[in-house]
């Protein structure tokens, strides 16, 4: 079976070695392209006779898909694969497994570390204070205390709710389905609108979805207090980032703190955001932490085993 690693995993030759090991002991013949060339006509000539394919959060089309005529499977190094046609997967009977949990907690403590930056204005201190500045004239404001409003409560938002706990919030929440483990815990599901008004920080750990797409709009910011934070560690569509620009401009609410925005980085320097005030923008680094990186490749190779021997898990399709 040829085995096609399409992008870098982020992971050392050591590590890839180790986890890759019992495919190739099994006599697999695994190709690793890590020239960061993803274009859709290098990856047509890349994958033409693949079996099986793992891919991150490259775009897979489903033009490129058709054109490996021996894939049978994909295994997504990534949580998210919203990127992968899966019609044409579909279509084709390719099945496909994600990368499920490997940067929950990466993920949590990201968004942790952009809430404490804006509650404390750390970038704009940090610059003071290397040019002969003090703290005057910049907000500071304990996390403790503060009412949490966490937008899905899955296995990224469940940990961030529960630490919010653990720093003394008041943790609300908004998901399709409620968490009795949660609630147990101290946490309050309510209506998003409901949500949104009472929330003096709003976490977004929702997946993209007809449904989520621009789930926070004009109207939704409208909603929140003027003394707000929005933080989006999730995908950056789920927010109308345009709108988000205009309501920090007026002060609709106090600032953001963003990990995802509409695209990858690097963003156009006329993108709207750039220009907003009280923002901490962050170039997608929320799951890639060295320990995550690991996590993910093993799971994805865990995926092409399992996958091997009819016991498929993570399944997307």
């Amino acid at each position: 079976m040829k085995i096609v690693i399409v992008e870098c995993l982020g992971i050392s030759d050591e590590e890839f070695k180790r986890i890759s090991k019992p495919l190739a002991d099994s006599g697999h013949e695994l190709v690793l392209y890590t020239d960061g060339k993803l274009d859709d006509e290098t990856l047509k000539e890349r994958i033409k006779d693949a079996d099986a394919i793992a891919i991150a959060n490259t775009p897979l089309s489903g033009e490129v898909i058709d054109t490996a005529k021996n894939l049978k499977f994909i295994a997504v190094a990534f949580t998210g694969y919203n990127h992968i046609d899966l019609d044409k997967c579909q279509e084709r009977g390719i099945k496909v497994s994600n990368a499920a949990g490997y940067s929950t907690a990466s993920v949590a403590e990201i968004t942790f570390g952009l809430i404490i930056s804006l509650l404390r204005s750390m970038g704009p201190a940090e610059a003071a204070a290397r040019n002969g500045g003090t703290k005057a004239g910049f907000t500071q404001l304990d996390l403790k205390g503060k009412t949490l409003g966490v937008l899905g409560t899955g296995s990224i938002g469940g940990t961030v709710a529960e630490i919010g706990l653990a720093f003394g919030c008041k943790v609300i929440a908004y998901n399709r389905s409620e968490k009795p483990a949660l609630i147990s815990k101290g946490v309050e599901y309510k209506p998003l609108d409901e949500v949104l008004k009472e929330s003096d920080i709003v976490t977004l750990h929702t997946p993209l979805t007809d449904e989520t797409k621009h789930l926070i709009d004009k109207d939704k910011l409208a909603l929140m207090k003027p003394s707000a934070y929005l933080i989006n560690t999730a995908v950056g569509p789920v927010v109308d980032n345009a709108a988000l620009a205009e309501a920090l401009h007026k002060g609709t609410i106090a600032g953001a703190g963003l990990d995802r925005v509409d695209m990858e980085p690097p963003v156009p320097a006329d993108y709207p955001i750039l220009s907003a005030p009280n923002v901490v923008l962050l170039p997608h680094i929320g799951y890639a932490t060295d320990e995550a990186m690991v996590r993910r490749a093993e799971i994805t190779f865990t995926n092409i085993v399992k996958w091997e021997n009819g016991e498929q898990e993570n399944v997307v399709l």
